[in-house]
């Protein structure tokens, strides 16, 4: 495959200064709400804040890639006196835990920086951030060119790993006879 030059898009997370406002689920939401701004719902949010009050835990971790299995990792980590479960960290979504999927359909989320038409100068969380947790970064890189796949297809290969893939093609021949 052949190198291309691709812009690569980061949110560093100072998690240090996150007080666990949560500002940036909410915009987070309202933004991907349909149409834009109609609904807020965190749990739609491609940003979810782990918290643990307790243990002044405030850790946000944004949506990655879906993923059908369950990992092996249940390992703790202790970082600044403060215990973490290695899931506070992963980013996807997966059978073993309810986040990032959305509430109603079970559909993966993913973070996709706000992309926009007409672009945005930053994602949507970075802006509403009150304390600099949130820093946006971007940098140019030479990268293989990727064959990813699409959000329709991520999107039936979640629905048929929840409900089967005979349902799903029920589904689709009951709405095809509607139309």
């Amino acid at each position: 495959m052949a190198k291309i030059k691709k812009t690569i898009k980061t949110i560093k997370v100072d998690a240090d200064k996150c007080n666990g406002c949560r500002a940036c689920e909410v915009i987070c939401s309202a933004f991907h709400a349909e149409p834009k701004y109609s609904s807020i719902n965190p749990a739609r949010a491609r940003i979810q804040v782990i918290t643990h009050r307790l243990k002044d835990i405030w850790l946000p971790v944004f949506a990655g890639e879906y993923t059908p299995a369950e990992c092996m990792g249940r390992d703790k980590y202790i970082i600044d006196g403060k215990e973490y479960e290695e899931c506070s960290f992963c980013r996807a979504a997966c059978p073993s835990r309810e986040m990032f999927k959305d509430p109603d359909s079970g559909l993966p989320l993913k973070c996709d920086m706000c992309e926009s038409d007409p672009p945005l100068e930053k994602p949507k969380c970075v802006e509403a951030c009150l304390n600099d947790v949130l820093i946006y970064q971007e940098r140019v890189e030479e990268v293989e060119e990727e064959c990813a796949l699409d959000d329709i297809q991520t999107g039936l290969e979640a629905l048929v790993d929840k409900h089967g893939f005979q349902k799903l093609i029920d589904a689709v021949a009951l709405m095809a006879n509607r139309s």
